[in-house]
């Protein structure tokens, strides 16, 4: 079977983003962790907000974090933003928790009861005084420009997508025949210059013998009642497709097991979710300029009008696909922050109920590229080419955001 292999990240992106070894281990409680979860909690369990929304969410917050962070260490990286005015004595994890606050509390001002009390439970630990000001004046800085520098992006607007009848456009897939997230695509980016500069060649031709393997492949492996596809596969494509995304849980894990501090886990954090919504930006940008056809239409309108993929269809055109130019984005930018790409790491799906083992960055990368056909849900063109979208993207803000001063 053909399978993706992650591009190297160029030698000078892995020397200049890889921790320095000397930093000190964090201790107790990574407050950048706890705050992701608290995160995850309000933006994606309470909110419900999609794997194509949320990733704005999550750059917002880990942006906000980061700079406040980065300016009581003395901005040792480029400030995402700008680095508050900060001194070294201010509490670390107050202007975390206050950052991150302020920004949900933006996001999701009906919230506010339960983040009130994430926020007081956050604060409670640290001791009153100058300290514990400071680092919640330095987070709520942060955080002020951040939400400042959203306002009028575009997120939510009311772009709609193209719908065809013809061979190979996009029409809303079974059972649900929803269309959403349109604006996605013409949203203002937090980094890259165009949202279209990563374009592709687009899907492959309908004559080509390309468009053949690729429709063949997925709909004998892709279908609901799919003998060819193994257990194993089946699980791999349920637990890829689950909407807790388990790039959250990777990433927590990666922190505590490679003992980053607080300053190096809200890097880490903030490089992954910053690139991964350019990357959904680009990604979507593309799904709207191609406008190509889900699997599901194509199988059923050639000949199979019955067949059904193993997993529910997203609500979007297929080319390119989102999960992969977003997992090739977390990839490549963890890859680079510790330089090399032979980290174990391991995630639990409640949807697949099993727990998923890797031993790399790349390997995981590869399996997704794979999964997506197994669940039926994109062609490997699609997973191919989302998948370099998100490299280009990955080394873009590598190249551009975050480096040491």
């Amino acid at each position: 079977m053909r399978r993706f292999s992650l591009l190297a990240v160029a030698a000078l992106l892995v020397t200049a983003f890889a921790p320095a070894p000397a930093a000190r281990a964090a201790t107790g409680t990574n407050a950048v962790v706890l705050w992701n979860s608290n995160a995850q909690t309000a933006i994606y369990e309470v909110a419900r907000q999609g794997p194509y929304v949320a990733p704005r969410s999550f750059a917002m917050v880990q942006g906000a974090v980061y700079d406040a962070v980065n300016a009581i260490a003395g901005t040792p990286y480029q400030p995402y933003l700008r680095a508050p005015r900060a001194h070294r004595g201010d509490s670390a994890d107050a202007a975390v928790a206050a950052a991150a606050y302020r920004v949900l509390l933006s996001l999701f001002p009906a919230q506010s009861p339960d983040l009130d009390g994430m926020y007081a439970a956050a604060l409670a630990p640290i001791p009153d005084g100058r300290a514990k000001r400071g680092g919640i004046a330095v987070g709520e800085q942060a955080a002020a420009d951040m939400i400042a520098a959203r306002v009028g992006d575009g997120a939510f607007g009311p772009a709609t997508w193209t719908v065809g009848t013809a061979p190979g456009q996009w029409r809303p897939t079974p059972p649900a025949y929803a269309s959403d997230g349109a604006w996605v695509g013409d949203m203002r980016s937090f980094v890259i210059p165009r949202n279209d500069m990563f374009r592709t060649a687009g899907p492959p031709a309908l004559t080509s013998a390309r468009w053949s393997r690729d429709l063949a492949e997925v709909k004998v492996l892709g279908g609901v009642h799919s003998t060819v596809r193994t257990q194993d596969q089946t699980e791999a494509a349920i637990w890829w497709h689950d909407r807790r995304l388990t790039e959250w849980e990777i990433k927590r894990q990666l922190a505590g097991t490679r003992h980053l501090s607080t300053l190096q886990t809200a890097r880490m954090f903030a490089l992954a979710d910053v690139a991964n919504a350019d990357s959904l930006i680009a990604c979507f940008n593309e799904k709207k300029y191609w406008s190509f056809w889900r699997p599901v239409t194509a199988v059923q309108e050639t000949g199979d009008p019955t067949w059904m993929p193993l997993l529910t269809t997203p609500p979007f055109p297929d080319y390119t696909s989102g999960h992969t130019c977003s997992t090739s984005t977390i990839m490549v930018t963890l890859r680079a922050f510790f330089g090399r790409d032979d980290i174990p790491f391991s995630a639990y799906s409640a949807d697949s109920g099993t727990t998923r083992h890797f031993t790399s960055f790349s390997s995981a990368l590869a399996e997704v590229v794979e999964a997506r056909i197994w669940g039926g849900v994109h062609y490997r063109s699609a997973d191919v080419d989302g998948a370099r979208i998100g490299d280009g993207v990955a080394r873009y803000v590598l190249a551009h955001e975050f480096g040491r001063r």
